[in-house]
């Protein structure tokens, strides 16, 4: 099984140890995950401003991964988003697909239009299976109460991603964090957004709707909030202690992406998972677990 690794811009800069433990866990499970020096930004960045562009960025990575005959895999969900959305038009629409390539062939490249383009989380899903992972399990989670964090760009817009579960009620990642052994638990406001993607334009909201987020989760005593979006990560581990300043609040909640969790289960010792590239300290969790 392999697949044209998209680690995206944000991960491998702020949420390393997404990208390290993401790695780790799909060469113990089989999965081949093949690096691809010519991939760049996704255009995710820029789809407000200049659509045009940002397909044209989009296209030419998928490119990148037809050239190799790969499907793509990226650990980012906005990576992921933007990626398959413009695979489907472009798959869908000859004529745009045909100006997409008058552009491409200026850099001697083009696309037919024949790549797909997965989450790492769901690559795990459909393509291992959660009761493969489960049989590959050397170290119960039994014991830990965990809570999911889907965010917004996994599963929406849902005809991008064929449908593969319902966006509003998902299930997924709860059936991969359960078969380790763990407890998932719901709590108010689940598939509330983490409020990355304004914190550069508003700071106030984004950072309220992050402490909102922590809030409710703090409020069912679980001991980690489980995430598969580095943006994600990055507002409630990297801005857990400024969203605790601003406030008055202590949460001392972990956060972990799903690989380092899925890590743990397979054996994994914590610094392969990189836990401790966590901001939000993780000894506590990992001494409950004896490890």
């Amino acid at each position: 099984m392999k697949y044209a690794f998209f680690p995206g811009c944000l991960a491998p800069v702020m949420s390393r140890q997404f990208e390290l433990s993401a790695r780790k866990v799909a060469k113990k499970l089989g999965l081949k995950l093949v690096d691809a020096d010519d991939f760049a930004c996704c255009g995710f960045p820029i789809r407000s401003v200049n659509q045009e562009t940002a397909l044209l960025m989009a296209a030419r990575n998928l490119s990148v991964a037809e050239s190799l005959g790969l499907d793509i895999c990226t650990i980012c969900t906005g990576c992921a988003s933007t990626l398959a959305e413009a695979s489907k038009e472009l798959m869908h629409d000859d004529g745009l697909r045909e100006k997409v390539n008058e552009k491409l062939q200026k850099i001697g490249r083009t696309y037919k239009g024949n790549v797909k383009v997965k989450h790492f989380v769901r690559v795990l899903y459909e393509d291992i299976g959660p009761e493969k992972i489960k049989s590959e399990v050397k170290k119960s989670l039994e014991g830990l109460k965990l809570a999911s964090h889907y965010g917004c760009h996994y599963l929406k817009p849902s005809e991008v991603f064929d449908k593969f579960e319902d966006p509003e009620f998902p299930r997924t990642l709860d059936s991969l964090i359960s078969v380790l052994g763990a407890e998932t638990v719901d709590y108010e406001d689940k598939m509330q957004c983490c409020g990355g993607v304004i914190l550069d334009v508003d700071d106030k909201i984004a950072l309220m709707l992050a402490q909102r987020k922590l809030d409710h989760v703090n409020n069912i005593g679980v001991d980690a909030l489980v995430l598969m979006c580095p943006l994600c990560g990055s507002m409630y581990d990297r801005n857990q202690r400024v969203i605790e300043r601003r406030y008055n609040a202590t949460y001392n909640l972990p956060v972990l992406f799903y690989p380092q969790v899925l890590g743990l289960a397979l054996g994994l010792d914590p610094k392969e998972l990189g836990l401790n590239l966590n901001r939000v300290k993780t000894s506590d969790l990992l001494s409950k677990l004896s490890v």
